[in-house]
């Protein structure tokens, strides 16, 4: 959608399918709603059709084309959105029938992302999403796509606008593609730095709307965008966060996940993604005060099984505890946290609970230092979750006992220290 001073007048449409029951449809129309309203559309009506599959060429029924078609003309709509990723022979058949612009939840979605994305690598991602939806849909654009052009310095004696709009758009995902592919191996020398060090890394994920941008600020003191909004965080920023005992970490707060994720963005988003694969611990955000918890919480899942990532140690956090839905019942199979972000002393818990997972993941040490060794302590003291530290007057030495990574370059380290 163009970004205009007044918002654009919208008419949704979805069908209903036996494949999904009454409250999940309304969910779906709902979080179009919201989509729509994040994309600064106002709802005008939502027009529903229950059938036994969607129309191979018009998604809907002809009743009901003819029916949206007088309430255009009645409400004085700019656009209507659908519920579902439309054929590119849909859109052309109801484009000829409803002479409106017409969109569907993909391009929607695709929308917001490009209204959302701050970094340079965002805004080529959703780009590439874009050129990669748009490809076949091309014939659906109209009749105006299809003028013969021809004449010295335009595309060559013959060749059609629509050919000619193909090979800019194929050229263009092939530049898009090399550039990601320089912003990605940059990427990957930093994770393997990352690595390399040794760092805790910990990887924010949830439905989008979960509160996952609020709890990373209050965590880490960043500045991530955090609004009421549907995707409001789209580029990755990974911040420092401070344990109780003084370890450090890095946690990374991630794009949001919602059901019927366009495959487009899955794909060009799947180096960003890549940094919840690369995590030793997840925080599975779920917003415990909207009613649809349950089925954003398997939708998470269901992405990170398809990532790979569902291995991956897990806190489930239910989040916005003080506004709970009166139906919440949690379903979690992991550790359990219920929070409210904006409280200290939850956000309190919540460092506890990711030290307590830290520490299950690490091995214990006890080792005497000599006192020369003042580089290893100070390593101690900032690389590892150190629980006791003293000095042996007789051993003129440093009894330390406390937690470490376990292929930590420290760990190599203090082998030969060990008390035995």
């Amino acid at each position: 959608m163009e970004q205009k001073g007044v918002s654009e007048k919208a008419i949704l449409v979805g069908c209903q399918t036996p494949a999904s029951d009454d409250l999940r449809f309304q969910y779906s129309m709902d979080e179009l709603a919201s989509l729509t309203e994040t994309a600064q559309g106002q709802v005008l009506i939502s027009v529903v059709q229950k059938r036994e599959r969607i129309h191979p060429s018009t998604y809907i029924g002809k009743g009901k084309v003819d029916e949206i078609k007088a309430l255009v003309e009645e409400l004085e709509a700019d656009l209507i959105i659908f519920n579902d990723e439309l054929s590119p022979s849909q859109i052309r058949n109801l484009s000829r029938d409803l002479e409106v612009r017409i969109i569907d939840r993909t391009q929607l979605i695709l929308d917001i992302f490009a209204r959302r994305a701050r970094s340079k690598e965002g805004k080529l991602q959703v780009e590439l999403a874009q050129l990669q939806y748009l490809l076949p849909r091309l014939m659906g654009q109209g009749i105006a796509l299809s003028r013969l052009g021809a004449g010295i310095g335009t595309r060559g004696p013959g060749e059609t606008k629509l050919e000619s709009d193909r090979r800019h758009i194929r050229r263009r995902i092939d530049d898009i593609k090399g550039q990601l592919n320089v912003i990605v191996q940059h990427r990957d020398r930093y994770r393997e730095r990352r690595k390399k060090n040794k760092t805790f890394q910990i990887a924010l994920v949830g439905y989008t709307n979960a509160g996952k941008s609020t709890l990373f600020n209050r965590l880490t003191e960043a500045d991530s965008y955090e609004e009421n909004q549907l995707f409001a965080t789209l580029d990755p920023m990974t911040r420092k966060v401070i344990l109780p005992s003084g370890f450090s970490v890095l946690m990374t707060d991630t794009v949001g996940f919602i059901q019927d994720l366009p495959t487009t963005l899955v794909a060009a988003f799947r180096s960003t993604l890549e940094e919840v694969q690369e995590a030793d611990l997840l925080l599975h955000v779920v917003d415990m005060a909207n009613q649809d918890y349950f089925s954003h919480e398997k939708t998470v899942n269901k992405l990170l099984e398809d990532l790979k990532a569902d291995q991956l140690p897990q806190i489930t956090i239910y989040n916005k505890r003080d506004i709970a839905h009166p139906d919440f019942v949690p379903t979690a199979k992991t550790k359990t946290a219920f929070i409210s972000a904006l409280d200290e002393q939850d956000r309190a818990k919540i460092r506890h609970s990711i030290e307590e997972t830290v520490i299950e993941l690490m091995e214990p040490f006890h080792v005497l230092i000599p006192s020369g060794e003042g580089k290893l302590l100070s390593q101690l003291k900032n690389e590892t979750i150190l629980r006791e530290l003293a000095f042996d007057e007789e051993k003129q030495g440093y009894v330390c006992k406390g937690f470490a990574l376990k292929d930590h370059q420290v760990a190599g380290q203090l082998n030969k220290y060990s008390v035995r």
